[in-house]
């Protein structure tokens, strides 16, 4: 199993699934309506079907979620054995502080995504007028915050890992000292106006 999972056939089913979901998204997309006192929703019965039976109780929710499980389940596996296996010390941190990393997300991305399926199962079924202004506002603030999650990731790194932290801040300190040398040689490669005073009163004199 090890031999067969290649880079390549990595790119090529990641490549694949990237196709698929844009091809979904356009025709998911197509079958959304604008209604004046809902707002966005699903108009078309079949697709209020589809959404509701399958694409969020099976697709969004809990498919990704065991697939994510089953990989972080590996991962963990995976720094156990290295444990046990002679290989050098920083081969193993890193792999320790990879599998830890993972895992946060895993944990994050259950809390986020299987009540976010839920909301959107609701919300199909039972559409919110938007005159029902509390009712309205609180739909869009839980949207909001299960849609959330995905611009998380990049704290939850942050939060499990001290070399990614340590990454972060060298990155930062590099690039800024490139921005503050950058901006300096343009200030001084600036052309600026000439002092034609002295000029111009020695013309006066004439």
């Amino acid at each position: 199993m090890r031999q067969t999972c290649t880079i390549k056939l990595t790119r090529c089913f990641t490549l694949g699934a990237g196709l698929i979901w844009f091809i979904h998204s356009i025709i998911y997309g197509l079958f959304l309506n604008v209604n004046p006192s809902l707002g966005c929703i699903i108009t078309n019965p079949t697709m209020t079907l589809y959404s509701s039976w399958f694409f969020y109780p099976v697709l969004y929710g809990p498919l990704p979620i065991l697939i994510a499980s089953l990989s972080s389940l590996f991962a963990f596996n995976n720094v156990r054995r290295i444990v046990r296996r002679q290989v050098p010390i920083v081969r193993r941190r890193l792999d320790q502080q990879m599998t830890a990393m993972v895992l946060m997300r895993v944990v994050f991305f259950v809390i986020f995504t299987l009540p976010y399926a839920i909301y959107r199962i609701y919300t199909i079924n039972i559409p919110n007028p938007q005159s029902n202004v509390l009712h309205y506002a609180i739909r869009q603030l839980l949207q909001a915050f299960f849609t959330s999650w995905t611009g998380v990731t990049f704290y939850i790194f942050a939060a499990s890992s001290a070399r990614f932290r340590r990454q972060v801040k060298y990155l930062i300190r590099k690039y800024w000292r490139q921005w503050k040398h950058c901006s300096f040689c343009t200030a001084q490669n600036q052309v600026g106006p000439t002092n034609t005073a002295s000029g111009n009163s020695d013309i006066d004199l004439e």
